[in-house]
């Protein structure tokens, strides 16, 4: 007897439509944010050891949830600004894995810039779905608004890597962390950003601003609004730096200073420490 076929994280809710005006806004149940320390540090430990595997990151981030979160996704979702981006935009990853479409869009959009960053890093929206959500249990998984809220925090990861200006090198994964942080607190974010600066500053052979590129992006996700509560159909159009300006977003100094340094020295900041990267 042949078991039945995998089902990935990306086709769990499929049949969830999250732009049905029934969609109930918060079903009970949900667990409550709470700190687990002991866990978050037995996970961190274990990180250390194995930087590639990746396993061990959601631990943290269960660990050290955004404890307002719910409040933060209620307050948002009870807006009719909430519910024109709900109907417009019921998942993102669909209309972020449409690069047929997206190509459609002026050159110099955020749209064309997003594919071509997606395009050369081989990623897709739906595999990042996959990635995150890969040890999430089934129990997990609810049919309500906040979910949909919850997803878009997700699936905006790689935009705000885009809008950022903060690539996939080690350093760049640390700060487009604290870039979230500010903008999702879970202090997970904050704690794996600072951890992972501390283990590129102490293996770096030449010394760069590592911690004030880290702290520039948790300034920088501050300055910026909430681009989970943004409608991004709205801004994929649009030249990128007028996206920019609207987020309020300015270019990283620090983090560009550091590659720059990095780059004079010979060293090139993508090899810079590869495993460091797992810990984003």
């Amino acid at each position: 007897m042949t078991s039945p076929p995998e089902i990935l994280p990306s086709q769990r809710q499929t049949h969830v439509d999250f732009a049905a005006p029934d969609l109930p806004m918060m079903l009970p149940g949900r667990p409550e944010m709470r700190y687990d320390l002991p866990k978050a540090w037995r996970n961190f430990r274990e990180l250390v050891k194995n930087k590639e595997d990746t396993s061990k990151v959601t631990p943290i981030f269960e660990a050290l949830p955004w404890r307002g979160i719910y409040d933060a996704a209620l307050s948002f979702l009870k807006t009719e600004r909430a519910q024109e981006i709900r109907r417009k935009e019921p998942s993102l990853v669909p209309i972020l894995d449409n690069h047929e479409e997206l190509r459609k869009m002026p050159a110099g959009s955020l749209a064309e810039i997003y594919c071509d960053f997606m395009e050369r890093e081989g990623l897709s929206a739906h595999g990042l779905v996959d990635e995150l959500d890969k040890n999430r249990p089934p129990e997990m998984y609810w049919d309500d608004q906040v979910t949909w809220y919850f997803n878009r925090m997700r699936d905006t990861h790689d935009l705000m890597h885009i809008l950022s200006g903060f690539g996939r090198d080690a350093l760049g994964e640390q700060c487009v962390l604290a870039f979230t942080y500010s903008q999702q607190p879970s202090p997970a974010h904050l704690f794996l950003g600072y951890a992972g600066a501390i283990e590129i500053a102490k293996r770096a052979t030449v010394k760069v601003p590592v911690f004030r590129a880290v702290r520039e992006g948790q300034k920088m996700g501050k300055a910026c609004p909430r681009l989970v509560e943004m409608a991004i159909t709205e801004l994929l159009p649009l030249p990128i730096e007028e996206v920019r300006r609207r987020l309020n977003i300015k270019a990283p100094t620090y983090y560009n200073q550091a590659h720059a340094m990095w780059r004079a020295a010979g060293i090139d900041p993508y090899d810079l420490m590869a495993p460091a990267q797992a810990a984003a």
